[in-house]
């Protein structure tokens, strides 16, 4: 079985071209994309967070998945990549940008999430439990580059274990590792109660 998305967003080769030239080799991987949109596809009139935009890899993934009720709030620190993503995204309605620190976005939200993608050093290894906390029941927290990356700096394996552990240990929700892309981890908070 050939696994390779076919089925791209349509600015994703606009957006891969401005990411090349920039040198930014953080952006997520298509298998990865293709499995956030399925899953906000799963969230018809959703709301969605994702913590690291870059370029806008995912978030064009993430867009092409949602339906026409759905929003996303999508946030990073730096704006010279942000700005790769906003020219090719910011005429959809559903998305909103948030050029600042992490920490400062999630001080300011307390609404829950059908699905929060964390692809950033804040909501990933640090700050877990709080972005954890801003998913609904039945929703999804989602990490990626779980598989070790030829762009990994020292001590990354170590700090990745560490994540693994610390998600283990919530109970209130059902998980998955997989194999596949970079590495993915899917955490669904069960219903009150369960």
């Amino acid at each position: 079985m050939d696994d390779t998305p076919t089925a791209c967003p349509p600015a994703l080769d606009w957006i891969r071209r401005e990411t090349e030239t920039l040198g930014f080799d953080l952006a997520s991987q298509p298998k990865t994309g293709a499995m956030l949109a399925a899953l906000v596809a799963s969230k018809p009139g959703g709301r969605f967070l994702e913590l690291g935009t870059g370029t806008g890899f995912a978030t064009a993934w993430l867009l092409a998945g949602m339906d026409g009720a759905s929003s996303l709030d999508t946030v990073d620190i730096d704006p010279e990549v942000v700005e790769v993503a906003k020219r090719y995204l910011s005429d959809d309605r559903r998305v909103s940008f948030h050029v600042m620190d992490g920490d400062a976005y999630l001080d300011g939200v307390s609404d829950q999430f059908d699905q929060v993608f964390a692809d950033a050093w804040i909501g990933k290894f640090t700050q877990s439990d709080e972005v954890l906390a801003l998913v609904r029941p039945g929703g999804f927290y989602v990490v990626d580059d779980l598989l070790p990356q030829s762009n990994w700096p020292a001590g990354r394996q170590d700090t990745v274990a560490t994540l693994v552990t610390d998600l283990e240990r919530h109970g209130e929700f059902v998980q998955v590792a997989l194999a596949w892309g970079s590495g993915l981890r899917i955490l669904v908070r069960r219903a009150a109660g369960e």
